[in-house]
């Protein structure tokens, strides 16, 4: 049983493995913490919440650290959330930049997150190899210049300028354009690559200059050809004590540098996977904790939030951080959001 004097000592525990990376003693905690309990009481208390599992024995000490039951149970019971009205201003100035796009904006936001953090934040886009090209167009800017855009039916939209010699007509490239647009209408983007090796023949007799044009259409789309992910803070981890050892140490640099691992991740519900807030979602595994955040801002459109750190994170800070950005990408950008 959880008494009112277990889980004060147990909150100390936590609050100071979290600050320090240390293992904590009775005497710290009396001495810190200014219990009134005496170092024998204190001791029995530990070895009582040792024996729920709630905390745990390292090999180099006599202190006590929270086990990973141990910070679920602090999540779930004990966490108070941290708002920081300076932080989520900054955050909000961002999305109120109407000229931000969502990528920029969601990739500003999480640079805001690894600074305010000083942990390893990324944003994976969504997955568009299974999304569809819906129409294509071009756009003259200039005698020399245009515009190639792209839709597709998740409602991604990429774009390219290019130039062009001034005696290539707009009426040769919209001509070509117009082919790309009644042949690759329909095609799955992880298609439209092959496709257009086909279509190639077609577009040269059409113009002499059809390189450019194609050059410039495979550059725009290939952004969207597989998960975008955008990594901040990378190098953060490496200051972290919990992974000075150099095999955990490339453990999480594999982690880091295949998307692939965070979707089957976020895909597999285990129990040490945690629902906290509206957005945020928490798990850990081995001595390292993730929030992630799903959030949706369109049409089957879906970006994750990651943030990473070691189990000894400032679970409230991160997880109201992580669960304001969300809040923010889905009112501004979502369906029926300020920036549509």
């Amino acid at each position: 049983m959880l008494t009112p004097r277990k889980i004060s000592i147990f909150r100390a525990i936590v609050k100071e493995f979290i600050e320090t990376a240390e293992p904590v003693g009775s005497k710290l905690l009396i001495e810190k913490y200014n219990f009134d309990y005496s170092s024998a009481t204190i001791r029995n208390e530990m070895s009582d919440l040792e024996k729920l599992g709630l905390i745990e024995k390292t090999h180099t000490s006599s202190g006590r650290v929270p086990s990973t039951k141990g910070y679920r149970f602090y999540v779930e019971h004990l966490m108070e959330e941290e708002v920081n009205e300076g932080i989520e201003l900054v955050i909000t100035q961002i999305f109120q930049d109407r000229k931000l796009g969502l990528d920029e904006a969601i990739r500003q936001s999480v640079d805001i997150l690894t600074q305010m953090t000083n942990l390893t934040s990324m944003v994976l886009g969504p997955s568009a190899g299974s999304d569809t090209l819906k129409n294509v167009r071009l756009v003259p800017i200039s005698d020399t210049n245009a515009m190639v855009i792209f839709v597709t039916e998740g409602g991604h939209a990429e774009h390219r300028i290019f130039n062009f010699d001034a005696d290539v007509s707009i009426m040769e490239l919209e001509s070509c354009t117009q082919i790309l647009d009644e042949r690759l209408s329909g095609t799955l983007l992880s298609e439209v690559i092959e496709k257009m090796e086909h279509i190639r023949p077609i577009l040269s007799k059409r113009m002499s200059e059809y390189e450019v044009l194609f050059e410039a259409f495979v550059n725009a789309f290939m952004r969207f050809a597989q998960d975008e992910v955008y990594l901040s803070g990378k190098d953060n981890m490496l200051y972290q004590p919990e992974f000075a050892n150099i095999d955990k140490l490339k453990q999480l640099t594999i982690m880091l540098e295949n998307s692939n691992v965070w979707q089957e991740m976020s895909g597999n519900h285990t129990n040490l996977r945690l629902r906290k807030g509206e957005h945020s979602e928490l798990m850990w595994i081995d001595d390292m904790a993730v929030v992630t955040s799903s959030v949706s801002v369109g049409k089957d459109e879906e970006h994750k939030l990651v943030v990473l750190g070691p189990s000894r994170m400032e679970y409230g800070r991160v997880i109201s951080l992580v669960e304001y950005v969300s809040k923010m990408i889905e009112d501004v950008y979502g369906e029926g959001g300020t920036n549509e």
